[in-house]
């Protein structure tokens, strides 16, 4: 299994970016502190892991993910890689520890939209996902638990007050692989539709 993550996850090999429109960007010093943003409705498929580290959740059902994306699958067929990755994560009521369950996403390329290839593990679900409006603010590193609960604090201490942004539900957007060390990843915030 290491060949096909290796391949996938080398820096040369195209990744399709999961499409959206920046709806507006925030500035300070002449540096995006963050942005806002509008993701289309599209077909993910989706793990739930609920281990007892944030890491030992998003690691099993990222090396779930990528067996339905490299074979097991309907189609028998390498699907191709898109960007980022989504986990869902859930803060407890005091905001201060993550929920163990964890929800990894894998956007389905453009072509398997429409028909989405079955996974062949019973634990990956292909969900159609409403559109998302999201507040995102980038950061570089190792997407630990620590350092997610410190990007969220930090986000929320530029945002201020604001009633319309969900506050126990965030994403974690991972950009690379997680063995490079100083990997791109974006925390964001959802913006509530109803």
């Amino acid at each position: 299994m290491a060949g096909p993550i290796l391949q996938m996850t080398h820096h040369n090999h195209v990744r399709e970016p999961v499409p959206y429109t920046v709806l507006s960007q925030h500035e300070k010093c002449e540096e995006t502190t963050y942005e806002e943003r509008l993701y289309p409705a599209g077909k993910w498929a989706c793990i739930t892991k609920g281990e007892p580290k944030y890491e030992q959740s998003i690691s099993l059902g990222f090396m779930k993910l990528i067996r339905y994306i490299c074979k097991e699958n309907s189609l028998g067929q390498h699907l191709g890689m898109t960007v980022p990755v989504i986990n869902e994560i859930h803060l407890n009521k005091e905001g201060t520890e993550l929920v163990q369950e964890v929800i990894t996403a894998y956007y389905l390329p453009q072509e398997f939209q429409l028909n989405p290839p079955l996974p062949m593990d019973p634990e990956i679900q292909i969900l159609e996902r409403s559109p998302l409006q999201v507040i995102t603010r980038e950061f570089y590193g190792p997407a630990t638990e620590e350092t997610i609960l410190r990007e969220i604090h930090f986000l929320w201490e530029l945002l201020g007050s604001t009633d319309n942004v969900l506050r126990e539900t965030y994403l974690v957007a991972a950009y690379q692989n997680p063995s490079i060390p100083n990997r791109r990843n974006e925390i964001w915030f959802i913006r509530r539709t109803d």
